[in-house]
């Protein structure tokens, strides 16, 4: 795959410049993005950066992070605290991103978006206030595993690690998520499905194709 060198905030400027000419795909008032990556790539520091650019811009936007949207822990950690197979099929709360997310979003939607749900730290709810996006707003939905799932989105970008950096750059405790990479590439092999590609082996050095 052919990659062309290129700085965070330059890659967060061109996406800007290519979300203000972008038509909904639905019809609808408000664009969605999505910023797929493991943690380890970080890939909710780049949607940060392009929201910052459509604020420059005088676009509106909200970044959400998938993690506000985990399932409590009784449903997530039913077969144990490091089941790979339940990160990658069950740890996400899909229904509530519909519904508190995608869902306002639909053509003839309200905007009300709620930001995130549950805390996974405390294990309890966040309640966070609902925010308004007016239309013509951008949604920055951040977070791994995002592309298997179906979500209406109008722009999908994939922050790549290889696996020797993904490995090296996740924390040992969490090593038992791998695996849960691994099948994700093998089924849904976002690298070729994402609209835009960012390689962040070196997160000095990024490269992307787009």
């Amino acid at each position: 795959m052919r990659l062309e060198a290129i700085t965070w905030d330059r890659l967060a400027e061109l996406l800007a410049d290519r979300l203000a000419g972008l038509e909904q795909a639905d019809g609808g008032a408000w664009l969605r993005v999505a910023f797929d990556g493991a943690p380890a790539a970080c890939p909710g520091d780049l949607a940060e950066r392009v929201g910052e650019a459509l604020r420059v811009r005088g676009r509106p936007s909200l970044v959400v992070g998938a993690e506000g949207f985990l399932r409590p822990a009784s449903l997530r950690l039913e077969h144990g605290r490091r089941d790979a197979e339940s990160y990658y099929g069950g740890w996400l709360d899909t229904g509530a991103l519909w519904r508190e997310v995608f869902g306002p979003l639909d053509p003839g939607g309200s905007g009300r978006v709620l930001p995130d749900l549950w805390d996974p730290a405390t294990d309890r709810a966040t309640r966070s206030p609902y925010v308004q996006l007016p239309p013509g707003g951008v949604l920055l939905l951040h977070g791994p595993l995002l592309l298997r799932h179906w979500f209406p989105f109008d722009l999908t970008v994939h922050v790549l690690l290889s696996p020797a950096a993904l490995r090296r750059r996740t924390p040992e405790t969490d090593h038992w998520t791998l695996p849960a990479f691994e099948r994700y590439e093998s089924e849904t092999d976002p690298a070729a499905t994402a609209d835009v590609l960012v390689r962040a082996d070196d997160p000095r050095h990024p490269a992307w194709r787009g």
